[in-house]
């Protein structure tokens, strides 16, 4: 009897086994349906995304602020685009780091401070329209184009300038343009510009560049080779003002710019 018991209990056992009871989520009456797909939970996201905004925060509060960049419209730029977004995946972690960062194809993106360093120095007011030379990741672009009616990027590299593109389109840009070119002649279709910014160093500044730019106009550029020092350029009535600002160290433009004989 105690074996048949035990026989019992066992197949009693085993029928549980293969019966489990439903669990505390799934809703009565499902007649044993699949309940419907739950969607992905977001709070994962919404913490990188937070921690990027405070990272952004203390890069511009520490970096520069702190360093004496005072126009208030170029530290909410900063504020504003996420940087994070025109950097590689592999490098991303370093995206508000104090130094460039690299983005492919032997570039950078350059240091935080001298971003905004040098978009501060074209003292813009809201209205210009302004040439980039060397788009890069398109970050640089991205501020300008949160402080000016237009933006005109060229890059040398096609595939640097088709992956920034496609990043300025997906974060909403509309008022820059870019075209892969040698930035050396500029963009004479849309000159004269109010400023102009070169992100590369050229050994000089370009002629056709200052040519394109209007009277009153500013120009900041990298210039040398291995010493290199940012230079601000003023168009006057009676020719170029130029002012030398402090030594840096950028990729060098390549192009004409490396042999510009005629």
């Amino acid at each position: 009897m105690k074996g048949v018991l035990a026989m019992l209990g066992m197949g009693v056992l085993i029928l549980l086994m293969a019966c489990p009871s439903k669990s505390s989520g799934e809703p009565e009456g499902s007649g044993g349906q699949e309940s419907p797909e739950r969607k992905p939970s977001r709070t994962g996201e919404s913490r990188i995304k937070d921690a990027f905004a405070r990272n952004r925060e203390d890069m511009v509060r520490h970096q520069i602020e702190k360093r004496g960049v005072k126009d208030k419209r170029v530290l909410e730029a900063m504020r504003k685009v996420p940087r994070h977004e025109f950097i590689p995946g592999k490098y991303r972690s370093k995206a508000y780091s104090d130094h460039p960062v690299p983005i492919g194809r032997r570039q950078t993106i350059s240091q935080p401070y001298i971003v905004a360093y040098m978009t501060e120095a074209l003292a813009l007011k809201g209205t210009e329209r302004v040439l980039e030379i060397g788009t890069g990741s398109g970050y640089q672009a991205a501020v300008l184009a949160e402080l000016v009616s237009e933006v005109y990027s060229i890059e040398i590299i096609c595939e640097l300038e088709a992956n920034a593109r496609k990043t300025l389109e997906r974060l909403g840009y509309k008022n820059v343009k870019t075209t892969c070119a040698d930035g050396y002649k500029g963009w004479p279709e849309y000159a004269p510009f109010d400023a102009i910014i070169i992100t590369a160093a050229p050994d000089e500044i370009p002629p056709p560049l200052l040519e394109q730019l209007k009277v009153g106009g500013r120009l900041i550029a990298p210039v040398g080779t291995y010493f290199q020092e940012l230079v601000i350029c003023t168009r006057t009535e009676k020719g170029i003002k130029r002012e030398r600002l402090l030594p840096v160290r950028f990729v060098p433009m390549t192009g004409k710019a490396e042999k510009p004989g005629p």
